[in-house]
């Protein structure tokens, strides 16, 4: 063995420094790979890859978040829910007329005693008059007040039914030209019929179709109104009854609509009744 002169120690081989780096990187890497391949063969044994929806739950889901949005009702559907209970027919027999034959007006119970407000001309002249409630139970009634300079009447059941709901009184100082309303009631005979519409007047003085008595202070609409209608509540978007549908204007002498009906407010008709005034 030959010594380096000035006598130095041999020299050893080494590896270089970025070769030792580089290796023990690579066995960081490799462990840190069989790791993630180790948690992500446990991660599948604890929780199972979820099964596909089917496409009744994926329709069943779809109508849950349809429902979600569903929009709110409308007005008309919400005025006519809560009026309708104390909505009744009224039928008039007069001298002459078979027991078949009945003139059909509408009505509407406005109090806990059953009393029900209506057109005077519905059941003026009558030698009876039945009314049928919202439950389709039937009872004679009878005249108990009337104010002919509005064409109103308030009649009394003899008999009520079970259970009944008088409706709930609006405040026709509120209406305002413009203002949505309905009217409920039985048109040529189509029971429980609702027409929708505005306030086009108000204080209107007029004689509606087939009277001879010119009426003051009334609410013109016009939501369609026909025979049949005479009688009925002419209710806000709340469902509360404002007036009671007495007529319509027609420019030709016939008993037909023509874009004007005519109401005598809630506090006026409601004092025939002996109700509070607002």
């Amino acid at each position: 063995m030959h010594e380096s002169a000035g006598g130095a120690q041999p020299q050893r081989w080494h590896l270089p420094l970025s070769w030792q780096q580089h290796a023990r990187r690579i066995g960081v890497i490799t462990v840190w790979l069989l790791s993630a391949a180790l948690m992500a063969i446990l991660v599948r044994l604890v929780w199972p890859e979820p099964r596909p929806l089917s496409p009744r739950e994926v329709a069943h889901i779809a109508a849950e978040v349809m429902a979600m949005a569903t929009p709110a009702p409308p007005y008309s559907a919400v005025a006519y829910r809560a009026v309708l209970p104390a909505v009744v027919i009224v039928e008039a027999r007069r001298e002459g007329t078979s027991a078949s034959q009945a003139d059909l007006g509408s009505g509407v119970i406005v109090s806990q005693r059953g009393d029900i407000l209506t057109s005077l001309h519905v059941i003026r002249g009558a030698r009876s008059i039945e009314v049928t409630f919202a439950d389709n139970t039937r009872s004679p009634a009878f005249l108990t007040n009337a104010q002919p300079e509005k064409d109103i009447a308030v009649l009394r059941p003899a008999r009520l039914p079970s259970s009944f709901q008088p409706a709930v009184l609006g405040n026709p100082s509120g209406l305002r030209v413009g203002d949505e309303v309905f009217v409920v009631g039985h048109p040529m005979g189509l029971t429980a019929s609702l027409t929708a519409g505005v306030v086009s007047g108000l204080q209107r003085t007029a004689t509606p179709q087939g009277l001879d008595t010119r009426l003051e202070g009334l609410i013109q609409f016009d939501a369609a109104v026909n025979p049949g209608n005479s009688g009925g509540p002419l209710v806000n978007r709340n469902g509360e009854v404002v007036g009671i549908v007495i007529g319509l204007l027609s420019p030709v002498q016939q008993r037909a609509f023509a874009g004007i009906g005519l109401a005598v407010p809630i506090d006026v008709a409601g004092g025939a009744a002996g109700l509070p005034p607002y």
